[in-house]
């Protein structure tokens, strides 16, 4: 047969041939074009060879290359060029490739490239399933999305549900950010990555470690799980879980969350940190500590820049040797103070007072209270005095660290209004009031009256002072008048410009008299029984005591005595100018619930001139006080 005969017979053959090619579990790959076509047949075995813009297809899969071979059973041997079609957004680009068309699918070679849509993955080695649309690979890959790059040494890809798995070393790289995972699964339509193994991701200075969790590339948030834990600079967090909003710069720490910066450290049920305003948010059991200051509350807000917080729920913020509690605390910047309000209760250890009320406003930096409302609208004070606590109340407090040059520090506290104290042993009622821990005084001011068992202290200022938080003596200055009455029908006085009462172990025993002093004493014999009374008038005069009973009476600058039996006695004339004591009765805090009272009207009378000194012949020596000699006399 001619040359010409035999190739016209081939070519009219083809066709039917081609569409023969079918393999047992698969439809034939068809040729739809080649340049050079040559086809043997050995041994039940079909080859064909095709060179030159080779296009051959398999239903919806077109296949582009230089040359390719196939044998029967659909197996393609592709070189040069090739390209791969699947629908309208998938391709694949490689060098050489065998393709299995009985199952439908190709390994690729050489400088191999799939494209979805905007994603690319290059790689030297692909497994692609063209049934399943799963793209494999075993010796490393590049993934590019937009910015994005990823790789890792492992892959599968799942080209239509547009996810794929990434293992061993991979590596994501973005303006954004930086990935480094065990496994990461990524969605490449929605730019989600999933961790599925231990996980480190950094953006600017941040970085994050979890074993499970996402990051939404697109919208620059990411939740990170299982052994979650943030570094940024000097800050560490943990937590059960950590997110990351990057649109707002804000790290979100919940469950069993802990952070550090330096030396403040934070816990709670929930952390928030605001990069952008550098502000901490506290949620469930908050606790913040800095330096030697911890807070405690439901919910704390830190702000770092300015270094100031708020609570919400009941707080209690120790700043040694200060504590706070209250149901909400605010700082006010503009004032530099801050704000407690609720249930409030503020003490200083080391000065051992404690203060309760409705409201305090409050300097951390210079130790400043103020404290105001509270039961009845009364702040309450306790100090520990004696090994018993001193109680007081008033319609204002206020407590001020002082720093001296040599850097001690010292508290002064102020009270304002209708001041009342109640001890055990010791009640006190004034206007205003002040103790200073430095010099340990109470210092009371306007009609300030003062009670200690049967004795009444009176004077325009008292001051008390204390040593080893024991009462060590009590100063009475200007028109000081102390009554003593052990039944409440006659009444020891004693008057003077100015009275110093000096304790011992928790008694009286020695009270001076200075200035125009005057006093009136009922004698009692041994068995109690009343004697006399005795009035005396002199400049000044001191008094010894045993047993809180007078013992003696030393006299001083021209004394002027008279002894009257008790029978002879004018009681009530003996009551020298100014006395009070049935008047004031109702005013003494007898227990700790007449500190919250309604305010005791109280009129006094006004304190008289002082008078001139009595000229009398002065008289030395001690004119100690006999029960039987007085009434002798």
């Amino acid at each position: 047969m001619p040359y010409r005969v035999l190739l016209a017979c081939c070519l009219l053959l083809l066709p039917g041939i081609l569409s023969a090619q079918s393999g047992k579990d698969g439809s034939p790959v068809d040729i739809d074009f080649a340049k050079v076509w040559t086809f043997t047949q050995l041994k039940g075995k079909t080859v064909q060879k095709l060179i030159g813009e080779v296009q051959l297809h398999q239903d919806s899969v077109f296949m582009y290359c230089d040359s390719a071979i196939i044998e029967d059973k659909n197996r393609v041997f592709a070189s040069g060029n090739i390209t791969i079609q699947q629908g309208d957004t998938t391709a694949v680009f490689a060098d050489s490739l065998v393709y299995y068309g009985d199952t439908r699918e190709a390994d690729l070679f050489g400088n191999v490239v799939l494209v979805n849509g905007q994603q690319k993955l290059f790689t030297k080695r692909l497994h692609y399933d063209l049934n399943t649309r799963l793209a494999t690979y075993t010796d490393g890959a590049v993934l590019t999305n937009g910015q994005s790059r990823l790789t890792s040494r492992r892959g599968y890809y799942f080209v239509e549900q547009k996810v794929v798995y990434f293992r061993d070393k991979v590596e994501v790289t973005d303006p954004e950010f930086s990935l480094k995972a065990d496994t990461l699964k990524f969605n490449t339509e929605t730019k989600t990555a999933f961790f599925l193994g231990p996980t480190i991701i950094a953006t600017g200075e941040s970085k994050v470690f979890a074993e499970s969790g996402f990051y939404d590339t697109e919208a620059n948030f990411a939740e990170f799980n299982q052994n979650a834990q943030f570094v940024r600079g000097d800050q560490k967090a943990t937590a059960d879980t950590i997110r990351y909003d990057g649109r707002f710069n804000i790290h979100t720490l919940q469950g069993d969350a802990w952070f550090v910066e330096g030396d403040r450290q934070a816990t709670a049920d929930l952390i928030q940190y605001d990069q952008k305003q550098d502000k901490t948010f506290l949620k469930g059991n908050a606790r913040l500590l800095e330096g030697k200051q911890e807070i405690n509350s439901e919910e704390v807000i830190y702000d770092a820049k300015n270094k100031t917080y708020k609570t919400r729920g009941r707080s209690r913020i120790s700043d040694p040797p200060q504590i706070l509690e209250a149901d909400d605390v605010d700082f006010d910047e503009e004032q530099g103070l801050g704000i407690a309000v609720g249930n409030v209760a503020w003490q200083d250890t080391t000065a051992q007072l404690s203060i309760f009320c409705e409201q305090a406003a409050y300097n951390q930096e210079t130790g400043f209270l103020k404290a105001s409302g509270g039961r009845n609208n009364r702040p309450l004070l306790l100090s520990v005095l004696e090994g018993d606590t001193l109680f007081m109340t008033s319609d204002t407090l206020v407590s001020v660290r002082i720093d001296t040059i040599e850097g001690d520090t010292s508290r002064l506290l102020m009270a304002f209004k209708d001041v009342r104290v109640f001890k055990s042993d010791l009640q006190a009622i004034c206007d205003s009031l002040s103790y200073s821990s430095s010099d340990s005084i109470f210092r009371f001011f306007q009609a300030p009256v003062v009670w200690s068992d049967t004795t009444q202290f009176m004077a325009d200022t008292i001051n008390m002072q204390l040593r080893d938080n024991k009462i060590d003596c009590i100063f009475l200055h200007s028109n000081a008048f102390i009554i003593n009455s052990p039944d409440e029908r006659f009444f020891n006085q004693i008057k003077g410009r100015n009275i110093t009462a000096r304790f011992e172990e928790e008694e009286l025993r020695v009270m001076e008299v200075s200035g125009n002093a005057e006093s009136v004493y009922y004698a009692r014999d041994d068995a109690g029984g009343y004697i006399g009374v005795n009035k005396t008038v002199c400049s000044d005069m001191v008094l010894y005591f045993g047993n809180n009973q007078i013992e003696r009476i030393k006299f001083l600058s021209e004394p002027k005595s008279k002894m009257d039996p008790m029978r002879q006695a004018d009681h009530n004339a003996l009551r020298m100018e100014g006395f009070v004591w049935d008047e004031l009765k109702p005013c003494r805090p007898d227990a700790l619930d007449d500190l919250f009272e309604e305010a005791c009207e109280r009129v006094l009378p006004a304190p008289p001139p002082p008078p001139a000194a009595p000229r009398l012949p002065v008289i030395e020596g001690d004119a100690p006080v006999q029960p039987r000699a007085l009434r002798r006399e």
